[in-house]
């Protein structure tokens, strides 16, 4: 049963989470032939100021 878990930093809608899930379900589908029911996908979303480029929190980078 693969297992993907995606971390990203926060503010996308649900349409579009939606979307990227079903999409890395297909990609797992075909690259290792599981089948789609096996598949689990979890976002996990992160604030941009409790992530990090290079030690400055990426709040501080966004223009």
């Amino acid at each position: 049963m693969p297992f993907v878990q995606v971390t990203m930093i926060e503010g996308r809608s649900d349409e579009q989470k939606h979307a990227l899930m079903a999409k890395i379900t297909s990609a797992v589908e075909e690259a290792v032939g599981a089948k789609r029911e096996s598949i689990r996908v979890a976002i996990y979303e992160v604030s941009p100021d409790d992530w990090s480029i290079g030690g400055e929190p990426i709040s501080q980078l966004r223009p």
